[in-house]
């Protein structure tokens, strides 16, 4: 199931190359298509479940052939990868899964290894810490030769843990959280709060980049802008100004729980970090989650700030998250706000509200966009 996912998966990825095919191969993802090799491993590079991706050779399952292709691609690393080493450490590792074929693998490595090492004086046969490696895999349903493996993600094909709801505001955590999320199986549908007009339309377009960057990494992305700028309000006008931004956070939990049913989503996902803010102390986290009818998971729990900030950067969401824009939680922000909430008051606070109206009117504003009809 989990392989059937990600040949899906990878097909999504590559749907903007022409003669894409995809096949299973034993715990292999065989991908031909038409365009630059290096282009292709760029856009495989971003599908969660592969672990690692090498440009490779089709030849015929015979030791002459293995071994010529084996020698272009030595000689290739040679001029321009390895051309100012006196030495190349050198190992040749081959994968005999075809059993039809009538020589052991460590047969295979020896013999190939000979007619490779013979043609170049640089390469010194090393085992156990080369510096070039040719690899072949010899199966049933042909042979493929390669040098070189380029790390994929790892983690597991988006999907096969089930739907999930990210709460994204405009800042760096939120979008680390769900690529997180990705990485574990998950298919991230996202929720965000728009408070127009106190915040402007650059906050709304924010976000939509935000998830168009996201968007890499999983097949299909929807995100719902949802106005809370009246629950704000109403929180404004009749609550304690301490309580205000956890009350709107427990608003916000109540929204996506509502709109994640609607998707068949299993779960929130937030960005929250022990600490980090007022709201995110261990008595507000509780006080929040408790408005929320679904399982509430904090990918980002223990990290400290620049651990996401290093994963932005390398996911490609720091830049988005930077733009100037405010985001909803910064709007009527109070002076003092509460650092250990206690629920018995924040639900005496909302009793001032009529907070399930509230709530299915903002569901029903909702704005719902599918990334694809955006680009």
């Amino acid at each position: 199931m989990f392989e059937k996912r990600l040949e899906r998966n990878l097909r999504a990825a590559l749907k903007s190359f022409d003669g894409v095919q995809v096949r299973r191969i034993r715990g292999r993802m065989l991908v031909q298509a038409d365009g630059s090799p290096a282009r292709l491993e760029e856009a495989a590079a971003r599908v969660f479940g592969l672990a690692n991706l090498s440009t490779a050779w089709e030849v015929e399952p015979d030791f002459e052939a293995i071994a010529a292709t084996g020698r272009e691609l030595v000689e290739h690393a040679l001029t321009h990868q390895y051309a100012g080493l006196q030495e190349v450490p050198f190992r040749v590792t081959v994968n005999r899964a075809a059993k039809s074929f009538p020589h052991t693998s460590v047969e295979c490595d020896r013999a190939i290894g000979d007619l490779v090492v013979s043609h170049f004086p640089k390469l010194q046969v090393n085992l156990k810490a080369p510096v070039l490696e040719l690899e072949v895999d010899i199966r049933d349903e042909g042979a493929w030769v390669f040098s070189g493996r380029h790390p994929g993600p790892g983690g597991l094909p988006v999907g096969v843990m089930g739907r999930v709801m990210c709460l994204l505001s405009g800042g760096i955590d939120s979008p680390v959280a769900s690529w997180l999320a990705m990485k574990r199986g998950m298919r991230v549908d996202f929720v965000s709060f728009y408070s127009y007009p106190h915040v402007g339309p650059r906050t709304r377009d924010k976000i939509i980049r935000q998830v168009e960057n996201l968007s890499r990494w999983q097949p299909q992305a929807t995100v719902n802008i949802v106005p809370f700028a009246a629950i704000q309000e109403a929180i404004r006008d009749n609550c304690p100004p301490s309580y205000r931004t956890v009350l709107y956070r427990r608003a916000m939990q109540r929204i996506a729980t509502k709109l994640a049913f609607r998707g068949k989503c299993k779960a929130l996902i937030t960005g929250e970090s022990v600490g980090q803010v007022a709201s995110q102390t261990l008595e507000n986290m509780r006080v929040i989650e408790e408005a929320s009818g679904l399982p509430v998971l904090r990918p980002l729990v223990t990290f400290d700030k620049q651990e996401t900030i290093d994963i932005a950067r390398r996911i490609g969401t720091f830049e988005t998250s930077n733009m100037p824009a405010p985001d909803c939680c910064t709007v009527f922000q109070p002076e003092h706000p509460i650092i250990y909430g206690n629920l018995e008051e924040a639900l005496a606070a909302e009793s001032a509200l009529d907070i399930d109206q509230l709530t299915i009117d903002a569901v029903r504003a909702n704005e719902r966009l599918h990334i694809p009809e955006l680009k």
